[in-house]
């Protein structure tokens, strides 16, 4: 009977507020007749448009094309002089083909099939074996059987002879090889498809790393290329893709064409440097000797060409080297951090990224810096990408399915004219009941998969090297910490992102992050953001003075100018014309608590009617009153970091005048609330006085 009366009585004062705002036009906004909790609309906007993504789909396909056309002619031209030779490689791929397509008539076991389908990659050569690498990151594409077989790929390259590398540096140098280094490995240090590397000295003593392009290489990338479409649908039905695979080729193509040109490679390389050379601000505050924690390669120009690159040889220390980790005493933390804090900046901050930091592309040094190398396959993702991302992540965090359905039609992953609220109730039910929220990359990437290929699910140009550069770095992490999961680690970086950047879209996407789709507020992600900016400024002061080693992502704290700006904002949207709905669920959330104060600190503690019911009552009023505490407690910690930022942004708001409505509605509700409440929580407290009596 209680709870009926205390419902009618909250829609007695919700109908009081609602009546008042229409007839003024001014305290929540005139607010059309419409239900508030239905999933079509939110208090954060409309959908996005697919337009951007598919404007910058066909502007890279064009791109690819021209490339390629290019290409083309200068490889007519060649082979005119040599049109056997076309046709003898066209005649041997034609071959390789022929024997996949009648293994898939007599080979049914999926494995020996994907390891046969590695196999012909690697007889195929270059071509063939960087475009096996790239589809091994494509379970879009391929079945993960496949995909695990062609990772395969990156170990398996057998290096060409070193008598041919050398004739082929001095003919790109001009000289003899013995004016240029004054020596040189007698064997490759590494090889991989497209080139390899050797160690040697400059006659003026520097230690430098020479790497040397495969003879011949661009133009048996173009009729690779060329040739690859008559043969690419045999390919396809051998291993079952489930998409064009013909326009992932394209995607891996165009890259190819960017990595077998070193003197970009070399500009990649300084570009890189000059973004994410990074020094510890905590060692330049307290004056000791600067240490980049990041390095890349020096690049010597007199000794680069479109073939050959010299670059500054570093010694490092592969990371899956437990040993030597432990012999140089290096943190494997800390090496986490720092990779995943260089490696976020990349792709949600600046959009210029390392696509592929596998082990061997990234390593320690001895002084406990990470070194990055090979710079030939590289991203640079548009702000509309980097912001989609984010907003994936926090739709993901926030298991709503409606948000994310709406980010993927955005960013391109499926086309315009599908039905929405399918593929939303696809992704909910693969959320399940949200006891896998702490997944690994890979493993959040093929659940998001399964549910999407019903629905002509494709990955964007943009993103395929975004997803691969994630799982490489998450598989490269997994080797110091088995346990590393990059979207958990990430989620900190993000939130700091949100909160310092104050362009609309963040802010959104910030809003989308504490306040439901229905106007509600997430006060537990609202109560554990409150408090670990506040726990985070009390550990940066604490740190800047004990430890002068901390990782980037301990002392990259929250910017309290910047939470201060955010607070701000949010408070404006919710005084707002689009927050009239979070106004309400505000004002409905106060009158709560306030009905828990009363009963538990009051009621529930003069009688003891039931202990068993009063104590079930009793904890949860408490927790709940608890929670109201410490937020305030957090909030108030938070103020105390930066007094003269808080005190100048309340007084602004202090002097709103919509801050003075909606405190006066505030204030009309508690009143009415308790015009009837204490007089029934009066007469009940006689009734018992008198039963016990």
């Amino acid at each position: 009977m209680r709870d009926n009366a205390v419902a009618s009585l909250n829609r007695q004062v919700f109908a009081v507020i609602k009546r008042r705002a229409f007839h003024n036009g001014r305290s929540f906004g005139v607010v059309p007749c419409r239900s508030f909790s239905t999933r079509f609309s939110s208090v954060h906007g409309e959908k996005p448009s697919a337009e951007y993504a598919k404007l910058r789909k066909e502007s890279l396909e064009s791109e690819f094309g021209n490339a390629l056309t290019s290409r083309s002619k200068r490889l007519s031209m060649y082979y005119s002089f040599g049109p056997f030779l076309a046709l003898y490689r066209a005649a041997y791929i034609s071959y390789e083909v022929f024997k996949l397509t009648l293994a898939h008539f007599f080979v049914h076991d999926i494995k020996k099939r994907s390891a046969k389908f590695c196999d012909t990659l690697i007889r195929l050569g270059p071509f063939y074996i960087k475009l096996g690498q790239a589809l091994s990151t494509r379970p879009d594409i391929l079945p993960s059987v496949y995909c695990n077989e062609l990772a395969k790929l990156q170990d398996q390259i057998p290096p060409f002879s070193t008598k041919v590398a050398i004739r082929s540096i001095e003919s790109q140098l001009g000289v003899p090889i013995s004016e240029i280094f004054s020596d040189i490995s007698p064997e490759p240090m590494a090889a991989a498809s497209l080139g390899q590397v050797y160690k040697a000295h400059l006659h003026t003593g520097e230690l430098v790393a020479v790497k040397v392009q495969r003879p011949g290489m661009s133009l048996s990338l173009t009729l690779d290329a060329l040739l690859f479409n008559m043969i690419g649908g045999q390919l396809k039905r051998f291993a079952k893709a489930r998409k064009d695979i013909i326009v992932a080729v394209n995607e891996t193509v165009r890259h190819m064409f960017e990595e077998i040109d070193y003197i970009l490679e070399g500009q990649n390389a300084e570009r890189f440097d000059s973004l994410y050379g990074f020094r510890s601000t905590q060692e330049v505050e307290t004056s000791l000797k600067e240490e980049r924690w990041v390095k890349v390669p020096k690049i010597y120009w007199n000794f680069t060409r479109k073939a050959v690159l010299t670059m500054e040889w570093i010694d490092g220390i592969k990371l899956n080297n437990e040993a030597a980790l432990k012999t140089f005493d290096l943190n494997r933390k800390e090496l986490i951090d720092k990779g995943l804090y260089c490696s976020l900046m990349q792709l949600l901050e600046v959009g210029f990224f390392h696509a592929d930091p596998h082990p061997g592309n990234l390593v320690a040094t001895k002084d406990g810096a990470l070194a990055y190398f090979d710079f030939g396959m590289m991203g640079d993702i548009p702000r509309h990408y980097r912001v989609g991302l984010i907003q994936v992540l926090v739709h993901f965090v926030n298991r709503d399915s409606l948000g994310l359905a709406n980010d993927f039609l955005s960013l391109g992953f499926i086309p315009e004219g599908t039905d929405m609220l399918s593929v939303a109730d696809a992704l909910k039910l693969s959320f399940g009941d949200g006891t896998r929220q702490s997944q690994d990359f890979q493993a959040i990437m093929n659940q998001l998969y399964d549910v999407m290929y019903e629905f002509n699910f494709s990955l964007p140009p943009d993103y395929a090297l975004v997803i691969r550069a994630l799982g490489s770095l998450e598989g490269t992490a997994k080797t110091l910490d088995p346990e590393f999961k990059v979207v958990e680690s990430a989620y900190p970086f993000v939130i700091g992102r949100l909160l310092a950047d104050p362009s609309p879209d963040m802010r959104k996407i910030l809003r989308e992050l504490l306040i439901c789709n229905d106007g509600s507020i997430r006060w537990n992600r609202l109560e554990r953001l409150v408090a670990a900016i506040s726990i985070s400024e009390k550990t940066d002061g604490e740190d800047k003075d004990a430890n002068k080693s901390s990782s980037p992502l301990e002392w990259k704290s929250f910017d309290m100018h910047a939470v201060v700006s955010a607070t701000e904002d949010l408070f404006k949207f919710i005084l707002s014309e689009k927050g009239f709905r979070v106004r309400l669920f505000i004002v409905r959330d106060i009158l709560k608590v306030a009905d828990i104060f009363l009963d538990d600190q009051v009621d529930s503690c003069m009688f003891d009617e039931n202990l068993d019911t009063r104590h079930s009552i009793e904890s949860e009023g408490h927790a709940t009153i608890e929670r109201v505490v410490s937020g305030i407690s957090y909030f108030w910690q938070a103020v105390k970091m930066a007094p003269d930022v808080w005190t100048a942004m309340l007084i602004r708001m202090a002097l709103n005048p919509e801050v003075h409505r909606f405190s006066y509605d505030i204030i009309s509700a508690l009143f009415l609330r308790s015009k009837r409440r204490i007089p029934v929580t009066l007469w009940i407290c006689a009734s018992r006085f008198l039963h016990k009596l």
